[in-house]
């Protein structure tokens, strides 16, 4: 069955529901999907509950609690382990011709080779990686300087991966001449990976969200993982790689994966083939956002100074907002007040000031700024009213010039100090003033309208990279969803194989007993419980001219066959009662219309456990008056 026939839409359970399964997942097993794209995981579980007969997301979680080895079924679907030696050959080739002559280029003989296969899956992709330098560095080489980092969430993939042992039709994509040179076949028809080249590839479970990334990489291959991810959990991984990668280090990816929007952090080399360099990071401010971009619990590059980390730490621990503007306009550092007050994202910090809303709202900053650096004392601007979380507040804003040991202005720090309680403490006094009502419900609509004609404007500015991220989130979903078909069809494949040696040993079988049937001198007849003719052998057909099609199925006590056959009704009964075998000799009539003696003989088919399943019924021929 493939997705497509999944009925989704039919499917009785929200997005909260949803949720609410992720976190019981996390909870019980630590697996933390919660980053993966919603309409992936959707699937993939939907295909899990139709296979368990849940209907919905909370009556999968009972069931999951009730049957703790559905994780692991669980798991295998979301983890959809697709992939090929040398997938997409163009990529490879381009890799092997170009980037890896200029990654040895670029070290000393005797320097290190630290590569790292990102979502590797059955291994499959870090053996590919690790024929291409072998084939490039020659073995002894290769075994002395290289070493493979491949890295999943699935153990079971993992473990795969470690034997290194795959069937010939996963090889089927690799050329003769590779195969016989770095696999051997093993006595049960599979192929391994040569045992002295293995031991340059090391495999290990990492979740690229929440793990510290492997560092010093110099080539790093993650071919069609970020495209399972949401928009912030792609950043966060791609900032990851970044702190991972040597400065000269390349980032390989899967034709779905773009990076058109991640050009801070990378360029590309080749992007027909998904080939990226770099993009290094030099100044302090910029190291501390690549880290912010990466994510908690990625370690600060030892070389910022203690004092640096003190007063950044400082600053971000303040109760109040405060915000740092260096002397070329932008916006250096924001505290965790300041971030969540404005809404600042990761990748606002190194923007010029002007291009952020909080340039002019809720102060005009620019202005202020310029101030303070021309006259060198510091600006207050009081009670500045900005509407936040559907609430008015209102805030003290203070500018400072920033002055450095030589006596330079460096910059500008801004605080916005919260006087919402003294302020509304003072309206309380002079809220019968109608005057001032008038003036305050004149100004919010001001502001509204404001408000309104600046999110048009930023809606227009902001249209065509919204249009690239659909067009880029459009390719990935096919890309999940093609993973997934073939997924399922490879299931479908083993399952028919299994049922066609099923249905081969079932026909063997039959064989056998007609055969056994065909071999007896007597006629045989084969009965049910319910005395319904379930085997009819030629001997019988001879007898009373009646082929086994025309029989089978039918009472055998309401055929017309020339036998009396009321006159052996019971002793029928009594074999399946089970009170032993019975005989009988009667006049019959035989297909030519002969008069005969007949001796019929019939004995119970027993089964498993001796119980009666049927009756065995014999009939000879004897012409009338043979004795």
């Amino acid at each position: 069955m493939t997705d497509e026939a999944l009925d989704l839409g039919s499917t009785p359970a929200s997005v909260d529901d949803l949720d609410a399964l992720l976190e019981f997942v996390k909870a019980e097993r630590g697996f933390d999907f919660t980053d993966y794209k919603r309409a992936t995981l959707g699937r993939r579980v939907a295909k899990r509950m139709q296979a368990t007969a849940t209907d919905s997301y909370i009556d999968y979680a009972e069931y999951l609690s009730s049957h703790p080895d559905e994780f692991i079924e669980l798991f295998n679907t979301i983890l959809i382990n697709v992939t090929t030696f040398f997938r997409d050959p163009p990529a490879w080739e381009y890799l092997g011709a170009e980037i890896v002559p200029r990654l040895l280029e670029q070290r000393n003989d005797a320097a290190p080779i630290r590569v790292w296969s990102a979502g590797c899956a059955t291994g499959e992709e870090a053996y590919s990686l690790a024929i291409l330098l072998c084939e490039a560095m020659g073995d002894e080489e290769f075994r002395d300087r290289v070493k493979i980092y491949a890295t999943d969430l699935d153990d079971d993939a993992l473990t795969v991966g470690r034997q290194a042992v795959y069937a010939r039709k996963q090889l089927s994509e690799l050329a003769g001449e590779l195969r016989e040179r770095y696999f051997e076949e093993v006595p049960d028809g599979r192929f391994a990976f040569r045992s002295n080249l293995r031991r340059s590839v090391i495999f290990g479970k990492h979740d690229l969200i929440q793990d510290p990334p492997i560092s010093r990489i110099d080539l790093l291959a993650a071919r069609n993982t970020l495209m399972y991810f949401g928009a912030d959990a792609q950043a966060r991984v791609l900032g990851h790689f970044h702190f991972a990668l040597n400065p000269d280090g390349f980032l390989f990816l899967g034709r779905s994966e773009m990076l058109l929007t991640r050009s801070r952090l990378f360029v590309p080399v080749e992007l027909k083939r998904r080939v990226f360099a770099k993009v290094p990071i030099t100044s302090i401010r910029e190291r501390l956002h690549e880290m912010v971009q990466a994510g908690e619990g990625v370690p600060l590059p030892q070389r910022i100074p203690e004092d640096t980390l003190l007063r950044h730490a400082t600053l971000e621990s303040a109760p109040v907002a405060q915000i740092v503007v260096d002397r070329s306009g932008v916006l250096a550092l924001a505290n965790a007040q300041a971030r969540k007050l404005f809404s600042l994202a990761p990748a606002d910090i190194g923007r010029p000031l002007q291009d952020l809303e909080l340039s002019y709202r809720p102060v005009e900053l620019r202005s202020q700024i310029e101030v303070v650096q021309s006259q060198h004392h510091p600006v207050i601007v009081r009670e500045v009213e900005w509407a936040f979380g559907g609430e008015l507040r209102w805030f003290d804003v203070q500018v400072s010039a920033l002055v450095g040991t030589d006596g330079m202005t460096i910059g500008a720090g801004i605080t916005f100090n919260d006087v919402t309680r003294f302020r509304m403490l003072r309206d309380s006094v002079e809220h019968s003033k109608e005057s001032l009502e008038t003036a305050y419900e004149e100004l919010q609509s001001t502001a509204e309208e404001l408000e309104t004609t600046n999110e048009e404007l930023q809606s227009t500015n902001e249209e065509l990279e919204t249009t690239n991220e659909e067009i880029q989130s459009t390719n990935e979903e096919l890309e999940t969803m093609n993973e997934e078909l073939q997924s399922t069809n490879e299931e479908l494949e083993t399952m028919n194989d299994e049922l066609h040696q099923r249905t081969d040993e079932l026909n063997q079988i039959n064989a056998f007993l007609e055969s056994i049937l065909g071999s007896l001198r007597h006629a045989v007849v084969v009965l049910d419980r319910e005395l319904r003719v379930q085997a009819w052998n030629e001997h019988a057909t001879d007898m009373w001219g009646l082929r086994a099609e025309e029989v089978e199925g039918e009472h055998f006590l309401n055929l017309d066959i020339g036998l009396p056959v009321e006159h052996i009704a019971v002793m029928l009964r009594g074999c399946l009662a089970n009170q032993g075998n019975g005989s009988i000799e009667l006049d019959a009539t035989n297909r030519r219309g002969r008069a005969i003696r007949c001796v019929v003989s019939c004995s119970p088919l027993y089964g498993a456990g001796e119980d009666v399943r049927g009756v065995i019924v014999q009939m000879e021929e004897h012409e009338a008056g043979e004795k």
